[in-house]
Order: structure tokens, then C-alpha cells, then sequence
């Protein structure tokens, strides 16, 4: 029963917006008259020609890489450009300064937060010890009240 009430109320909500939509018809259509083309003042119209704009290169994704790694623009990346970004990070982790990384130093982070929970020095983490390892929950932003 409730279906067929449904159905009635929009079938008639159709029909209401059916006889609104063509009662608000215009009953005549007037044209648009264009402007003459004579009507045009000098003002209007521009001193001289504008120059065609430069065409844009498009770059792929490829080569803005190979232009952020070629330091020097000479069209080759050289063995020195490609690691001096990276020197930086190797020498932070390279802890004894032997130009080589040990597991150990490669997982510093790693070896220091166990080293950190390791309370009582035994070489294993109890269950709540490897609590205190677990991340630090995100901060949550403070919201405006705007």
C-alpha cells in the first residue's frame, strides 16, 4: 500500500513540475541582434598585432629527473653528482668513520631503541619492555573553531 501511495505522490510531483516548467516559457523568443562590425571604435581594437607566446616545452617526468641529478647542465651525470646528495646521509650513519657500513651501523635507530628498552641488560626484551618500544601516537592537529 505504501508503494502505491509513493508511487501516486510522485507520479503527481512529475506532472506539477511538468505544467511549472511550461508555464515559465517565454511565449516569444526574440534574436539576439549581433552588433555591427562597423560600430567598432579604434579604441577597441588593438595598436598592433600581439607576438605569438613562446611554446612551452613539455618535459617528461624523466627528464625534470635527470635535470634536478645534472648539477653542472652539461647533459651528464657524472658519478660525483649522483652521490654528493647522499654523502651527507652515509656519513651520519657511518658512526666509526671506516667509509663502510656495518649492519649495526646501517640499523642505528634500531640498535639504540633496543639497547633503550633493554632495562636489565640481558639481551632480550620482556613483553614490557618491548612495550616501551611501541610509537608514540600522532598528534592530533588542533581544529579551528571558526
Amino acid at each position: 500500500m505504501a508503494r502505491i501511495l509513493a508511487g501516486l505522490a510522485s507520479g503527481l510531483l512529475l506532472i506539477v513540475g511538468a505544467v511549472l516548467l511550461w508555464q515559465g516559457r517565454p511565449d516569444k523568443v526574440e534574436a539576439l541582434a549581433a552588433p555591427p562590425a562597423a560600430a567598432a571604435t579604434p579604441a577597441m581594437l588593438p595598436a598592433q598585432p600581439l607576438p605569438e607566446p613562446p611554446e612551452a616545452t613539455p618535459k617528461s617526468r624523466e627528464q625534470k629527473r635527470f635535470a634536478r641529478a645534472d648539477k653542472d647542465d652539461d647533459g651528464r651525470i657524472t658519478a660525483a653528482e649522483l652521490f654528493e646528495p647522499r654523502r651527507k646521509a652515509f656519513a651520519k650513519l657511518d658512526r666509526n668513520g671506516n667509509g663502510t657500513l656495518s649492519f649495526e651501523e646501517w640499523a642505528v635507530k634500531t640498535v639504540e631503541k633496543f639497547a633503550g628498552a633493554d632495562r636489565d641488560r640481558s639481551g632480550w626484551l620482556t613483553p614490557a619492555e618491548y612495550a616501551s618500544t611501541a610509537p608514540k601516537p600522532a598528534k592530533k592537529k588542533a581544529r579551528c573553531s571558526c
